[in-house]
């Protein structure tokens, strides 16, 4: 019989990007990336547990804009020209190296992993990546939650209860609707929690989230149990905080496994090191060079001089990583066990792409870690937080405090001198929507009234040209919906980091205004009742994202009700009351 429990988790995020206006684009390669080297190689670790019979637990979020853009016809079509485009390179790779046998064995490795990775692309899942998730869970092996909309940073959104309401509501339809059920817990964005917050996760219906250690430790009660058990919030709402020792040893840049000497060097590829004419076809068409994915060094060390990467000599470090993670995961939680009357669960969080993408042999360190502590230990057992909690469903109550699990645990990295520009911004638009949300919760055909731009002139109300009510009725809503989404992908934290760590600012400086504009230009059409509808069609083509989002989300609830709200055709069936258990 064990003595407690490990609570592996990792979360699955990207912002939304897509351009269907231009044929390539960098920032779309973001998705290629981590569909390549995280998602499938993941998938296939999963598949070869449940093959070979290895039971397993795992917790894993992914983000609605992560499951949107893995159903995008278009990513698909372009993902898949993508890995095919990296055969083809691998493939002239084994015959340039064909005399350098250390290079060469590499270059076959990844021709062999690009092979396979078309394969359970296409042959396996159709291009749908969340079918092979889905698929997992429906068997018991991992849990899959969800996250807010577009990961908005909900603690710089409060000012408007209503935005994060929408943000939380949003995540959980866009979860349904992929899965199929309903999700039991969320994945704050970057473990962002205020208190009051969890009131809105149990109006959700959802039954945990996650924090920082020091949300926990720091909460209204000192929890008895420290991070190793979770606490109740007065909503009923559990809260599990992060355990720091187990995140440490794999996050840590200096003393954490990634950094060791024998792993792969993720900033040496031959999109950069190999002559131009020659990698010309497989960077950017404007001949700017990019990663590849085929890196063919280790770190070797802090030096210039890189060694080859040796794939045997890596393996066998991951899977003694994993022995020692093991390992000092039962002596953590016997220690802890003996002090406690209930089992310990340590919680270890990681960013998902952290595993294969930035560590490239992170997979293979969960594989060696699932297997090994099957065979050679039972001091613990592996376990999702729902199951935790059925087996203790009373804990302590307490309230975390506010915090993050950015740099100091508060929120300087999304409110800096980089980026706070951008929230007097966001503030204004929540303000607009939430009034034109309140005011529309049911759009009436006798008092419409709005013209409609064809061709970018208005109409006057005298002219013929202006449709009845009744076709107009649909089109304010359309417009209202689009709102309520380009609002939304603004809100992203994705934007306000990349700034503040001086990434692809340009970018995301780019995204930020041109959704806000956006916003701003349907909110004018609007109020005006003047709707343009070729730039509304154009909007919704290219912001496709949460088709069945209705702009009552945003709407301020009535009081002792949630509407319900997401759903486009709903009416009075929005107005049903739910009362939280």
């Amino acid at each position: 019989m064990s003595k407690g429990y490990l609570c592996i988790v990792l979360h699955a995020h990207l912002p939304f990007v897509r351009h269907p206006e231009h044929e390539e684009f960098l920032e779309e390669d973001w998705f290629y990336e981590a569909v390549i080297e995280t998602y499938i190689p993941l998938i296939t670790v999963f598949e070869g547990l449940v093959r070979d019979k290895v039971d397993f637990r795992l917790t894993m979020s992914l983000s609605p804009t992560l499951c949107a853009m893995m159903q995008d016809p278009l990513l698909q079509k372009r993902c898949l020209s993508h890995i095919e485009r990296l055969i083809e390179l691998a493939g002239k790779e084994k015959q340039r190296t064909r005399h350098e046998p250390e290079f060469h064995a590499l270059a076959c490795m990844y021709h062999d992993r690009f092979t396979q990775a078309r394969e359970i692309f296409v042959d396996h899942y159709g291009m749908d990546l969340t079918r092979a998730f889905r698929a997992m869970q429906e068997r018991g092996c991992i849990e899959i939650i969800t996250c807010a909309a577009t990961h908005g940073f909900l603690p710089l959104l409060r000012i408007h209860p209503e935005a994060v309401r929408a943000q939380v509501l949003v995540g959980v339809q866009a979860y349904e609707k992929v899965f199929g059920v309903k999700p039991k817990g969320i994945w704050l964005p970057e473990c962002g929690y205020y208190p009051g917050l969890d009131e809105i996760l149990a109006e959700a219906r959802l039954r945990y989230f996650f924090v920082d250690s020091d949300g926990l430790m720091l909460g209204s009660a000192t929890p008895k149990y420290g991070v190793y058990a979770p606490v109740c919030c007065p909503s009923g709402v559990a809260a599990f905080g992060r355990d720091g020792e187990s995140s440490n040893q794999v996050w840590s840049s200096k003393a954490g496994y990634p950094g060791d000497p024998d792993y792969r060097e993720f900033y040496r590829d031959i999109g950069y090191d190999l002559d131009f004419d020659y990698v010309k076809p497989y960077i950017l068409p404007d001949g700017t060079r990019i990663n590849t994915g085929i890196k063919y060094y280790r770190i070797t060390g802090e030096t210039g001089e890189k060694q080859p990467y040796v794939r045997e000599r890596a393996l066998k470090k991951a899977e003694d990583h994993a022995g020692n993670f093991m390992f000092n995961r039962e002596r953590q939680i016997e220690w802890h066990a003996a002090r406690m009357d209930r089992k310990p669960v340590v919680v270890a969080p990681y960013d998902a792409e952290l595993l294969g993408h930035w560590w490239f042999e992170g997979p293979e360190w969960l594989d060696f870690l699932f297997r090994k502590s099957a065979r050679e230990q039972k001091v613990f057992e592996f376990i999702t937080p729902s199951e935790y909690l059925r087996e203790y469903p009373r804990h302590q109550l307490s309230t975390p405090c506010e915090s993050s699990w950015g740099v100091k645990g508060h929120n300087e990295m999304w409110l800096c001198g980089k980026n706070d520009w951008i929230y007097r911004h966001l503030h204004a638009a929540a303000d607009r929507m939430i009034r034109l949300a309140s005011e529309n919760r049911r759009l009436r055909i006798s008092n419409c009234g709005f013209r409609i731009f064809k061709e970018g002139s208005i109409k006057s109300p005298n002219q013929s040209s202006i449709r009845n009510p009744q076709s107009a009725m649909p089109l304010k809503r359309r417009a209202l919906n689009q709102a309520a989404r380009e609002l939304l992908l603004a809100q992203a934290s994705d934007w306000a980091f990349i700034m503040r760590t001086g990434t692809m600012v340009e970018y995301a400086e780019r995204r930020m205004k041109g959704h806000l504009l956006a916003f701003t230009n349907l909110y004018n059409q609007i109020e005006a009742g003047a709707i343009n509808e070729p730039y509304l069609e154009s909007l919704e083509s290219q912001h496709n994202i949460f088709p069945e989002i209705s702009h009552r989300v945003f709407a301020t609830p009535r009081p002792n009700s949630l509407e319900r709200g997401t759903r486009g055709d709903e009416t009075d069936r929005g107005k049903r009351r739910r009362h939280v258990q």
